[in-house]
């Protein structure tokens, strides 16, 4: 089956048909809501990371691997093309998700534009890792009727966060990164930041990682959270606000 890309990208040839989703990750793709944190009842963490692949993504890969961390790499069409050896190296630490080809904001795009971007990208990180992709998430978070209809007609589930690293805001040093994360590390918490950034991988290695582990968290993929410890139908509804109910580990500094 081919796909037709957005222009000046080659055309991907999907390799066979995408595998059926597991229980849970079926439900919330016939749900059509978003997903913003796990469960309250576990000891797992998500950690994800945007945008890539790209210049930092090997350093990410080893400061994973070292402590044998899982994480979600939510990928992007045009970054692939730039670095196409790299997702297939991510696989062994992590699981995969569409975050568009170009990172535009989607509600300012015509209805073909949208599926462009969510189609094509999902084909390509089924191609370059091998994996099926049943996770996406919305450059900006921006979300409208049309393209959370897209995105489910594609057999994906909205993926958002109830952290936010904030490693986006310019100037923003490697410990504050890791301060604001670990001051949001919760059972299901999940954790939103870049690849692209070597402030957020030293925050990762020296801050965020090290907290994991005193606070008797486990750093799992956005599948296996989702498996182990899944929101309930209230607090997906609940949006956002579903998440806060969860009460802070012990050891917490």
């Amino acid at each position: 089956m081919l796909f037709a890309l957005p222009a000046g990208a080659a055309t991907v040839r999907k390799t066979g048909p995408t595998a059926r989703p597991p229980g849970e990750i079926a439900r919330l793709i016939r749900l059509g809501l978003p997903v913003y944190c796990g469960g309250r009842h576990g000891r797992d963490v998500a950690l994800t990371f945007d945008d890539g692949p790209g210049v930092y993504t090997n350093l990410a890969i080893r400061v994973l691997r070292r402590v044998h961390a899982r994480a979600t790499f939510f990928l992007v069409g045009k970054s692939i093309e730039r670095f196409p050896t790299l997702p297939r190296r991510e696989a062994g630490v992590a699981a995969f998700g569409d975050h568009t080809w170009t990172h535009r904001f989607l509600p300012g795009l015509t209805r073909s534009a949208i599926h462009h971007e969510i189609a094509a990208t999902k084909a390509l990180v089924e191609h370059t890792t091998g994996r099926p992709v049943w996770l996406f998430r919305p450059p900006y978070a921006a979300r409208s009727r049309v393209v959370d209809a897209e995105v489910r007609a594609a057999g994906l589930v909205d993926i958002l966060w109830d952290v936010d690293s904030r490693d986006w805001v310019p100037g923003t040093f490697w410990t504050q990164v890791g301060k604001i994360v670990v001051a949001g590390l919760r059972p299901g918490a999940i954790v939103s930041m870049h690849e692209n950034h070597g402030q957020t991988i030293r925050a990762l290695r020296y801050v965020i990682l090290p907290a994991i582990r005193r606070l008797h968290l486990r750093p799992v993929t956005i599948p296996t959270l989702l498996r182990q410890d899944p929101p309930t139908l209230g607090e997906l509804r609940a949006g956002y606000a579903g998440c806060s109910t969860a009460p802070r580990p012990h050891g917490a500094g």
